[in-house]
């Protein structure tokens, strides 16, 4: 057996509700029953030996291996994750024929990290903010009890007493959580520009940065617990989207244990191949923890054109909203015929419907991410955070405001139109095939006298599926393409290895050689793609590598 990764799980994950430390591993020659037995025992022995409290083990069968986890106090996951790691380590001799360890030193060294992480006060406050059906939010620096506006939040080692807090001062705000491969990011934007339409304070948190209304507070990826605490802790926020991103499900679980609405936009191919997420059923597992946030009242917005999103909520046990652009999408016309809610299109118009009650929200071609309904990806997500934000108590009014208010340069990197010398530029960073797809669908529909694409890829796709991005491209109608190096995602990759494939398959898709280049730099293909562009033109250009240095020559070249 090969441990892959140990670490924590602070909220509702794969495997359960409860915090947990929790192991990835590949079993190898061994069966998964062998490696979870040996696991057990050798756990089961350091426990009793430790006299831990109603332990709790618990595992997950995945592709690649197995999830075991032992779920522990919030006061004790470091050292829960302790005790796992030597039980992994434990059950590996075990495994190959070796002698059981002797429990000690190992038992005295964790009773000592035990006592050294032990945090009464912590369990206290977290069992009297449940009493009182507050939220509850903690970390290694931090704590809090609500959200928002309606939060206290103290140093994890300075804890107030119980009966020192006004509990009626605190209470929670409305909380709406996003995931899915693509389409988050784009989602929340439009769920904070209608929010604040309310008149809302907005808390976001996205893989672009957290903020406050307009108040960008750091910048980078933080659509995991992390993101979500920093927001929900800000005590000017009346409200708050979160997005809510593969890897800190996988790795740390939900931020927050209630939400009033979720989203689930799709479930597309990206991130295949890492531990438990080995194909689409398991990245599906992943995305749909969301649902364990939705208490009573709470509604899922589901995306009804997805086929594992419509599988699996066959069984669900709560509220659905279903939306798509398609009025005659089969899961929409069953909405309709039985009073159940939906978001869709009623010929131009953005309906939020129940049964054949509707409230038309806005008209495609008032929305400008939609590009005049040519970015159908865009009406879909328009949708989408319409049906989130309406299921949030934003009202429709506040709804619209939102999305004819947010143009696209509001979402960088996302379907951005620039004019420049009378050719249009369209910059997106889509990197996964439904993503891609999107873009070129997006293409072939906009009005244009020849397209140029600059085009790239990422080292770690499969050759096939390089190829395959490559002949989907130049089906699209295209006149050129600027080819260029991906240096910081090469990934294993010899330089040129990529773009040559590349080069292959444009002409086995009928490109002639003339028709393309290469350059080494981004930058460097960004300048030619415009060199060669003449009014009516449209350049495609995927940027990858330094959005914010394109972004900012693309302003320049259009004059701000």
């Amino acid at each position: 057996m090969e441990v892959l990764d140990s670490r924590r799980l602070t909220g509702p994950n794969l495997i359960w509700d409860l915090p947990s430390a929790v192991l990835d591993v590949r079993c190898g020659e061994h069966s998964p029953v062998e490696v979870v037995g040996a696991w057990r025992t050798q756990l089961e022995r350091m426990l009793e030996a430790l006299q831990w409290p109603d332990p709790k083990l618990g595992h997950k069968l995945v592709k690649e291996g197995v999830c075991l986890a032992l779920a522990a106090p919030i006061d004790a996951l470091y050292a829960a994750t302790d005790l796992n790691d030597w039980a992994a380590g434990a059950a590996a001799g075990v495994l190959i024929g070796q002698e059981e360890p002797a429990l000690q030193p190992d038992c005295d060294r964790l009773r000592t990290t035990i006592d050294e992480e032990r945090n009464a006060p912590l369990l206290a406050l977290d069992a009297a903010a449940a009493a009182h059906g507050l939220p509850f939010l903690w970390d290694d620096d931090e704590v809090s009890v609500g959200l928002g506006k309606m939060s206290r939040t103290w140093p994890a080692r300075e804890l107030p007493l119980i009966t020192d807090l006004s509990w009626t001062s605190m209470g929670s705000i409305p909380v709406g959580l996003v995931s899915g491969t693509n389409g988050k990011t784009t989602s929340v934007r439009l769920v904070a520009a209608m929010a604040r339409a309310a008149g809302h304070c907005v808390g976001l948190s996205s893989t672009d940065w957290i903020a406050v209304n307009d108040e960008i507070l750091d910048r980078g990826d933080y659509s995991g617990p992390g993101g979500a605490r920093t927001v929900l802790r800000d005590r000017r926020v009346s409200i708050a989207v979160l997005e809510t991103a593969r890897g800190g499900l996988r790795r740390r679980g939900l931020a927050v244990r209630r939400a009033d609405a979720i989203l689930i936009t799709n479930i597309q191919e990206d991130h295949l191949g890492e531990f438990a997420i080995a194909d689409l059923q398991e990245l599906a597992d992943i995305k749909w923890l969301l649902t364990r946030a939705l208490g009573s009242g709470g509604k899922a917005i589901l995306n009804a054109e997805d086929p594992r999103l419509i599988e699996r909520a066959a069984d669900a046990d709560f509220e659905i909203v279903w939306y798509s652009p398609d009025p005659g999408n089969q899961l929409i016309e069953k909405r309709r015929a039985a009073g159940g809610a939906y978001c869709t299109l009623d010929g131009d118009s953005l309906v939020y419907g129940r049964g054949h009650d509707v409230e038309v929200l806005s008209t495609v071609r008032e929305v400008p991410i939609t590009l005049g309904g040519a970015a159908r990806h865009n009406v879909a997500n328009a949708l989408g955070a319409a049906a989130l934000a309406l299921n949030m108590g934003i009202p429709p009014r506040s709804v619209r405001a939102g999305l004819e208010q947010t143009r696209p340069d509001d979402n960088p990197g996302r379907c951005n139109i620039f004019s420049i010398d009378g050719a249009h530029v369209l910059v997106d960073f889509a990197h996964n095939p439904h993503g891609m797809g999107a873009l070129f669908e997006l293409a072939q529909r906009y009005p244009a006298r020849r397209r140029l694409m600059v085009l790239g890829q990422a080292g770690d796709r499969s050759d096939r599926a390089i190829r395959d991005l490559a002949h989907m491209a130049w089906n699209i109608g295209l006149e050129r393409v600027v080819l260029k190096e991906m240096a910081h995602y090469a990934r294993g990759r010899a330089p040129g290895e990529v773009p040559g494939m590349m080069h292959e398959e444009l002409l086995l898709a009928g490109a002639p050689e003339s028709c393309i280049e290469h350059r080494e730099e981004e930058m460097d293909a960004v300048k030619a793609a415009l060199e060669w562009a003449e009014p009516g033109d449209l350049v495609i250009l995927l940027i990858h590598e330094d959005l914010d240095a394109a972004l900012a020559y693309l302003r320049e070249r259009a004059g701000g």
